[in-house]
Formats: C-alpha cells, structure tokens, sequence
C-alpha cells in the first residue's frame, strides 16, 4: 500500500470548514467538555467528604495542574494547527507511536465521557419533567430519552461544528447562570455567616484529604484542551485555541473555588449527606417552587453539552486517522454539505447511545452511568496528557526553544497524571470501579496490536502519523 497524501485533500474529501470558529466558540468548545455546572452539582459534595474544609484548596491545586497541561498543549497549538489535537502534537516529540497511543487515548477520553455524561443528562432529564408532572423515570422512559438526547447530540455534530459550538456555548451559559445566580443570592441570604474563614485557615482538614480531593478535581478538569481539534475550523488558530484552552481553565477553575466555598458556607457539614446540594441550598434560603425544574434543566443541559462537544473531538482525531491511512480510508472523508466527519459520528454517537441503553436496561442508575464510564475515558485522558507534556519537552528541546517553564509544568502535569492513576487504582476501589482500570489496559493492548499490524503490513503509514493538514509557524514559540 502506497503512503497516505499529506500534502492536501484528496479529491473525494470535502474536507473541514476552515476558520469558522471565533474565540467564544472555541471557548465554548472547551468549558462544554468540562461541564461546570454538572461538576458543581454533584462533585464538590464528593470532595468535601474526604477534604472538608480542605475542598477549595483541593480545587485550587486541581486548577494549577490542568494549568501545566494546558500549557503544554497550548506550546504545540502555537506553532501547529491540525484536527488531530493531541495526536498531532504527540507526533512532533515522541514519533509515531507515541501519537497513536496519544490519539486512541484521547479517543477512548472523549467518547467515555460523551457516553457517560449521556447517563446524566438523562437522569436530570428525567426529573425536569417529573417536576413539570410528565414522569420519565420509568425503564422505558429513560431508554427514550437516551435515544432522544444521544441522536440530538449526534445531530448537532454532524450539521455542522459552529451549530453544535453554539448550542453548547448556549446551554452551559444558561445553566452557569442559573447556578451562580442561585449561589449568589444563597451568600446574600445567609449574611455575616457568608464569610467562612475556616476554608482559610484549614482547620480540621484532614492530612489526605486535600490529595484526595486534588484527584476528583482534576478527573472532572481533564477535558479541557479539547478545543485543539478545532484547529483547523479555527480563526487565527495559533492565537485563538492556546487562549480558549489557558483562559478556560483560569474561568472555570475561579469558578469552581467559589461554587466549593459557597456550598460549604451555606451548607456546612450537610453538603456531604445531602443528595443534591443546589436544591438543598435552594430549599435552605427559600426560592420558589418554580425553581426546581429551572435548576434541574439547567444541570441537565450542561450534562447534554457535554455530551456534544467530546464527540467533536472523536470525529476529528479518527478523520485525521482516516487521512493518514490508520483506519480505514472511508473515515477520512466529510460531508459535502455540512463539511464534518459524518461516518465518524454516526458511529460514535449510536454507540454512546446503545452502552447507556444497555446497562439502564440491567438496571444501572443513570449517574452510576456517569461515574463508571466517565471513570474509563478519564484514564485515556490521563495516558493523552501524560504524554503530550513528555512530547512538550522533547519537542520544543529538538527546536532550541526556551523550554525552563516546559519542564516545569509538564514535570508538575505527569507526576500529577501518574498519582491521578494510582489513586483510582489503590487502595483497590470496590466493583465495578475495581474493574474499569483492566477494561481500559485492554482497549489499549487491542489498540497497540492494531499499530503493531500496520507496523508490520503497511509501514508507509506511520512516516504520515501527525502530518496531515498540519501548518508549521516556525520560530513562534
């Protein structure tokens, strides 16, 4: 088999929309992928269990390492512009291998969390229209609005990247509104009692807590360079993505810290016990009944856009691959209309779609669903990070660029993955969680023999890993 072209489209590619996205779309790409409102609403009660008043610092640390990985992503995305993302990136310092191994992570990454995040769309979902008196929650309504939530989202993807950008940007705006506009006046009700210096000072924190803390922030962070695969549909890439990834981050983290302080000052120890903080801060200071289902929607959609944007990414790694020979060619090829990686996404997403039908079916909570399988795509998202930030330091070495802040942050951003990994692995988890680490060492051996066969068939293709539609700033730094 002859090597892959790398020097344009083929002529039966329609290829991606070129720069389309504005910088609040890219940003919009990035903050739906971490999905803060879903993280406030269930996450920092996961935290304070372990770190009490240690929740907010935990968060603060979170920030600072994703910070370091952002970094180093943002290093590449200065200089490169391409729909591989971490797969591209990966190319420049660690060769092909490392690519491929980065690429099939950052897929398993993305489409985990799509698939997981699906479950809590539905859950919440399902209560919004409890609340408006239509019951979903029985087996067969959860089932139709898996099916319903999962083809939306497939269709977004595939009519095109700014339509499904902007529903994104859209509902996590709404839904971040309505959260801080309920933490706001949950400050203002509780008066003096809004200032807690006990966050500050630390008291009673236990001595692991804050770590074990720093591993669930970081697990619900780990999305947030995904606005790299949008290089190519990207204005001004080599400005736009590095600032979308850096800025929200920064955004998210801030809010983040505020949205942990806020809960612990009204909620106090109750916000390890309670099973859903925000209405529990609703009911506490008084707000309307109608609010219920306006707070429910709005978790609902942030947990819906999450679902959105992963699925982005996956279809335009595996274009990229397509392209490059690494899967079958027929995948490198976007709609004609929509200019997206149609074939991609129309397995993807129905794929999302039938993991959650089948486990709801033998009985799995939707938000168990959310944890299981967001805990499976996270480690991709830690093999993917760990190894752009090696590539980082590699690269920009070989470059003779100035690289004393690259060691810095990409040594903070793998010691921090590595501990990420072992935390979720020791002390040994209960089942399935105990599980979830083999299922992911085995899509990766499956993945690597995979390579090992194109290695051994059809070497030609790995001289073009990381080099398809990829333009090269040099001396930008």
């Amino acid at each position: 088999m002859s090597a892959p072209t790398t020097t344009g489209l083929a002529p039966s590619d329609a290829g991606l929309r070129r720069g389309v996205m504005s910088g609040p779309e890219l940003a919009a790409q990035a903050i739906a992928n971490i999905a803060p409102s879903a993280v406030i609403a269930f996450t920092a009660a996961g935290i304070f269990i372990g770190a009490g008043n240690g929740t907010m610092l935990s968060f603060v640390l979170a920030t600072i390492v994703i910070l370091c990985v952002g970094y180093c992503v943002s290093v590449f995305a200065r200089r490169h512009a391409s729909a591989g993302s971490l797969y591209t990136y990966v190319s420049k310092g660690l060769g092909p291998l490392g690519a491929y191994t980065a690429g099939i992570a950052l897929i398993v990454g993305c489409w985990g969390i799509a698939a997981g995040s699906l479950g809590g769309a539905v859950s919440y979902m399902s209560d919004f229209f409890g609340h408006l008196g239509l019951p979903m929650d029985s087996l067969a309504g959860k089932i139709g609005l898996a099916i319903v939530l999962g083809g939306l989202a497939t269709l977004f993807t595939i009519r095109g990247i700014r339509l499904s950008a902007r529903v994104s940007l859209v509902l996590e705006l709404v839904s971040v509104a309505i959260i801080l506009i309920l933490l706001i006046l949950a400050l203002v009700a509780i008066g003096p009692q809004a200032w807690d210096p006990s966050q500050f000072s630390l008291s009673g924190v236990p001595f692991l807590g804050v770590p074990a803390g720093v591993v669930l922030g970081m697990l619900v962070f780990a999305r947030v360079a995904s606005a790299g695969a949008l290089g190519r549909e990207a204005k001004n890439p080599y400005t736009a993505i590095p600032r979308a990834i850096m800025w929200s981050a920064l955004v998210v983290g801030v809010l983040y810290v505020f949205a942990a302080y806020t809960q612990i000052a009204v909620l106090g120890s109750d916000l390890g016990t309670v099973a859903s903080p925000l209405q529990a801060i609703s009911d506490k200071i008084g707000m309307p009944d109608w609010f219920a289902p306006v707070l429910t929607f709005g978790v609902g959609a942030s947990f819906f856009a999450v679902v959105v944007a992963p699925l982005n990414v996956v279809g335009r790694i595996i274009y990229v691959m397509g392209k490059e020979g690494v899967v079958p060619e027929r995948f490198g090829r976007t709609h004609t209309t929509h200019l997206t990686p149609h074939r991609v996404l129309l397995i993807a997403g129905p794929a999302a779609i039938l993991l959650d039908v089948i486990m709801l079916s033998f009985g799995v909570h939707p938000m168990d669903i959310v944890v299981w399988v967001d805990t499976y795509g996270t480690f991709g998202y830690m093999v993917a990070y760990s190894l752009v930030a090696i590539a980082c330091v590699l690269y920009t070495r070989r470059e003779g660029m100035k690289n004393a802040l690259v060691w810095i942050t990409a040594t903070i951003a793998v010691v921090a993955m590595i501990y990420v990994f072992i935390a979720n692995v020791y002390p040994v988890p209960a089942y399935p969680l105990n599980v979830i680490p083999y299922i992911f060492l085995a899509t990766m051996i499956a993945a690597l023999c995979w390579y090992a066969y194109i290695a051994k068939n059809r070497p030609a293709v790995l001289a073009a890993i990381g080099n398809t539609e990829t333009d090269a700033l040099e001396g930008v730094g």
